[in-house]
């Protein structure tokens, strides 16, 4: 199969943890055996996010006083790009001897009209109390929203349009070689209405719903979503909450998910079903293997035709 796979933002850096260097070196191995055991079988296309990588770098060029202004996200999407995808592609290389792979900075095409730059909704940087964000945003001029353990920034999240190096994947794939790119969404941009000359934007993308459409345009035949949590949970966190293990796209946008977290996967998949046809899955990094062959995870598969 083609499978492309969507590695949530905490892989390398996980909830509490020190954003140091040593320890997303340390994370990458866990994360290379996960995808391994599944490009021995199947060809992939991996994706991942870039939550805490950006928003750290965010939060030391804003307080760089050699700098006249901070770093625009896209620039800083773009250098998360090359530091996963370089420290994914090493470990891939050793974990996978003798087979092609390659990192690929790639751009994300959104609308320059989209609502979501008046309306801020993607989290990024680690979790701060309430008192030490509210700080933090007068100073920086940041938003900030309520995450699951505390205080983030959040930043402006539009719609991806189309990813501009689909067809440079598609040839990569072709000559048997496993791809890593659309990190962080992709580097968003818009295009010129006359000219088509792209232009960065203050934004991120979500990582879940650019994989969706990499997958869409890429003819997958699964698209793996995989998180911290085994499964997907309606009501998360809620004494009443339940594992929901199989889903159509229907059932699960009668869920409740929220926007921040699980909200964008289930959207992702629920997608990249209606629109191919094909199976999409969510769950636990380490199931990687498990999930693809039905045994973990949330099964998304499309609906049953009316008869």
């Amino acid at each position: 199969m083609r499978i492309v796979i969507a590695l949530g933002g905490n892989a390398l850096l996980h909830r509490g943890e020190r954003p140091d260097a040593a320890v997303q070196e340390a994370n990458i191995d866990r994360v290379t055996n996960a995808i391994a055991a599944l490009a021995h079988e199947h060809e992939i296309v991996i994706t991942h996010g870039n939550g805490p990588q950006i928003g750290l770098l965010a939060a030391e060029t804003a307080a760089d006083p050699d700098l006249s202004a901070p770093y625009p996200l896209d620039l800083l999407g773009a250098q998360t790009q090359g530091m996963i995808g370089s420290l994914l592609a090493r470990t891939l290389h050793d974990a996978l001897p003798g087979r092609r792979i390659a990192a690929l900075v790639t751009h994300t095409l959104v609308r320059a009209d989209d609502p979501a730059f008046e309306h801020p909704t993607k989290f990024v940087g680690q979790v701060y109390a309430y008192d030490v964000a509210s700080a933090l945003a007068r100073k920086r001029g940041w938003r900030i929203g309520a995450d699951t353990t505390g205080w983030r920034r959040v930043v402006p999240s539009p719609a991806p349009e189309r990813i501009l190096e689909t067809d440079t994947v598609h040839g990569l794939l072709g000559s048997g070689t496993l791809v890593i790119c659309a990190g962080g969404g992709g580097v968003p941009v818009t295009a010129d209405h006359d000219t088509g000359a792209l232009t960065g934007v203050e934004a991120v993308v979500d990582k879940d719903l650019t994989a969706a459409l990499l997958a869409e345009d890429l003819k997958a035949d699964f698209l793996l979503i995989l998180t911290d949590v085994p499964c997907v949970y309606d009501g998360y966190g809620t004494p009443g909450q339940q594992p929901v293990l199989g889903a159509t796209p229907a059932q699960l946008r009668s869920g409740s998910f929220p926007d921040g977290s699980m909200g964008p996967k289930t959207e992702a998949a629920a997608r990249f079903v209606e629109r191919t046809g094909a199976l999409a899955a969510i769950g636990a990094l380490d199931a990687a293997y498990e999930i693809v062959h039905g045994r973990s995870g949330t099964l998304v598969r499309p609906d049953l035709p009316v008869v």
